[in-house]
């Protein structure tokens, strides 16, 4: 039975939904500090002449050593509005805006002001969009806690796989730099790398940007070319 943990992101690239598709059970790790200028309340989509801009939602004022799991959206800002603002520049030329926005709108509609909350939402809705049935959790809503003596950054997802009695543990290519293998094949846990290939698609824009919010592909893609990319990865 295959894990995946990662960080709640919003709206995030089809890296991260090739993951979920990919495990048995995906969680939202959102107990660790908060860092801004991360994926966690923004990504990146395409403005009208082509280019890349974010998207961002905006949060409150916290301490430095706030957890994502205590971030909360600044409503005072009219933020909803701005981001289906900035999607406009899709309507001309995207096939499935009309699509995208009305999946946008619906969770812009039950959100309400945490931003975990708000990217489980995104999650769940994309997910059930492109019919990935793997269950999502919350991680600071199951009941797990962290041993004291787990403090390197890769045992935190050694001890959560674990501790839920799964033997392998599935993770972006980004961890290869600082998970051990060696820690996970002494607990007899398999640790694996998936890898999305990115593949390219038709963007109008005379050239392509790879990477972006998944928003991006379903505004240029239907379902069955979405499910094909999800699908062009390789295990390292």
């Amino acid at each position: 039975m295959k894990l995946g943990i990662m960080q709640p992101y919003f709206f995030p690239y089809i890296g991260y939904l090739t993951l979920i598709n990919y495990v048995d059970k995906f969680i939202l790790f959102d107990t660790p500090q908060y860092i801004t200028h991360g994926w966690i309340n923004r990504n990146r989509i395409l403005n009208q002449n082509g280019e890349v801009r974010y998207i961002t939602v905006p949060v409150r004022k916290s301490a430095r050593d706030a957890k994502i799991k205590d971030i909360k959206i600044d409503d005072s800002k009219k933020w909803k509005e701005a981001i289906l603002g900035s999607m406009t520049a899709y309507k001309r030329k995207a096939p499935y805006y009309a699509k995208t926005i009305e999946l946008l709108k619906s969770v812009f509609e039950s959100a309400r002001n945490d931003i975990v909350e708000l990217d489980f939402l995104a999650l769940k809705a994309v997910c059930e969009y492109l019919d990935i049935k793997t269950p999502i959790e919350i991680y600071s809503k199951m009941g797990v806690v962290l041993d004291e003596d787990v403090t390197a950054p890769d045992e935190w997802a050694l001890f959560i796989t674990k501790k839920l009695g799964y033997s392998e543990y599935i993770n972006p290519p980004g961890g290869k730099s600082f998970f051990h293998k060696e820690k996970y094949i002494k607990e007899h846990i398999e640790l694996k790398f998936i890898e999305n290939m990115l593949p390219s698609y038709v963007q109008r824009i005379g050239h392509f940007e790879k990477g972006l919010s998944i928003l991006d592909i379903m505004m240029f893609c239907d379902k069955p070319a979405i499910v094909d990319m999800l699908n062009d990865y390789k295990i390292i």
